[in-house]
Parts: C-alpha cells; structure tokens; sequence
C-alpha cells in the first residue's frame, strides 16, 4: 500500500469508531484487539465517554508531567490522554491534542464543552505535517498512534522540531520481535487494528536516535497475545502453523526521549 492509502485506511477506520463506538477493528469479535487496552479508569482526569479504548499503554504514568507545562498529545482521539494530562498540568498549563480524524476532533471537543475547560484545545492534523510551531511544548505524549503513521521518521522529527530544548516526549507504541508473516503484514484491518503497520523494535528506536534525541529509554514493555481466532481468520491452516512457528513477537513499548539542550 502506498503512505495515502495507509492513511485513509486508518481516517475511514477511525471515523467508524468516533460516530459508532466500535472497538479498533469492529464489532466483530474475531477482530477484536481488547489484549492492547490498559484500564484507565484508576486514573485522575479519567472522562468515560472519552475511552475509546484505542490505547496500548499509558504514556502519561511515565511522562513526567509538570504542574504549568504545554503538552501535546499526537493521535488524541476523543481526548482521553489530554483529559488524563490536564489534571496534571492544572489551570496554568495547556494540552493540546491533535487527531487527523475530524469526526475525533468533533467528539473530543463535545467531551471538552461538558468539562468546561478554557487550557484544553483539540486541532485536526496530520502527525507527519503538525499544525504547530517550533519548540512549543515541554511534553509531548501519544499512545498507540505512531505505528499508524506510513513515515515514522517524518513524525518522529516532527516531534523533534516541536519540542522545546531539553523537554521530551513519551510514547507507548506497538513493535515487533521477529518477522510478521506477509499474510498479516498486507492485510488493511490489521494495519488499522496496529499490527501490520509496526516496526520492528530496534528499527524504531534506532530512528528516534537518527532524529536526534538523546537518553532514550525503554520505560515499560510486555507482549501482546492475540486470540487465535482473530490471527486465523487472516490466513489458512497451513499458515496458522507456519505463524506459529515463526517466533514473532507483538510488544506494546512506553519510550521516553529527550531532545538536546
């Protein structure tokens, strides 16, 4: 698939979830992909109709967030890490979310209006082509989006080029361990339910480290088990077997970065 058609696989598939609350994937349950949730509901700022259940982490626990601090959530969906991180940063800083999916934007800014807040602000752009201005945030954070994103080095130098010196960001991503059988690697669902679409893990922090940043650190990982029924309903008998025994792995990751003084 080329980057455009990647994109509008993910906006279709995301715009479904927005208007429809479905799951990743859809109501289907062999195309269920609840093993890549955290519950947020613990959480101080949780907002219910905000949980999508989109995430595969919880990037803001690692994030070292500040009372006062600018904060940019790439990916923010109806705004559940933003509501999470403006009870972080309280009445003095601002988050920022942006969502290339205009129906998100729409729903994130319903859940804004009944909260009230005036610091919270939700833009529709595009990650690899951010709406914003050089060295503007302390913090950025982002869960489970950056995998969806065709250009990874685009983004990641996005990131780069919005962060201010010496602030960082915190990204919980999916990755991979072992080569993806091409049978799930050019399928369109698995690409938006987040699979398909990863790197493998030394690939991706060898980029965050060719863009620049510095103290990369890998601050939570654990594998993701997928049910068998949603695996085989991708392939055959034959290359159920064959995946089996291909030792792949799928691992959520929380990276911390920081970008040099």
């Amino acid at each position: 698939m080329k980057n455009n058609e990647m994109k509008n696989i993910v906006q279709e598939k995301y715009a479904e979830i927005a208007t429809e609350n479905t799951s990743c994937c859809g109501s289907n349950p062999a195309t269920d992909y609840s093993a890549f949730n955290l519950d947020y509901t613990r959480l101080d700022g949780y907002v219910e109709d905000a949980d999508l259940n989109l995430g595969c982490g919880i990037p803001t626990e690692h994030a070292n967030i500040k009372p006062g601090d600018t904060i940019v959530d790439l990916g923010s969906g109806a705004g559940n890490d933003v509501f999470v991180a403006r009870s972080i940063i309280g009445d003095k800083g601002r988050v920022v979310g942006i969502d290339m999916t205009p129906e998100m934007i729409d729903k994130a800014n319903i859940n804004k209006e009944k909260l009230g807040f005036e610091n919270v602000e939700f833009k529709l752009g595009d990650i690899e082509n951010l709406p914003l201005d050089d060295e503007m945030c302390d913090v950025i954070v982002s869960n489970c989006v950056l995998n969806l994103v065709p250009d990874k080095e685009r983004a990641f130098n996005e990131i780069h080029r919005i962060l201010k010196p010496g602030a960082h960001f915190c990204v919980s991503d999916i990755v991979l361990e072992g080569q993806i059988p091409p049978e799930l690697k050019k399928s369109a669902e698995m690409y938006a339910g987040c699979v398909s679409g990863a790197l493998q893990k030394n690939e991706y922090l060898e980029i965050v480290e060719k863009v620049g940043f510095i103290d990369i650190e890998v601050k939570k990982s654990r594998e993701i088990v997928l049910p068998q029924n949603l695996i085989q309903s991708f392939m055959d008998e034959a290359q159920y077997e064959k995946y089996n025994k291909s030792n792949m792995g799928i691992y959520s990751i929380t990276v911390v970065a920081m970008k040099k003084l």
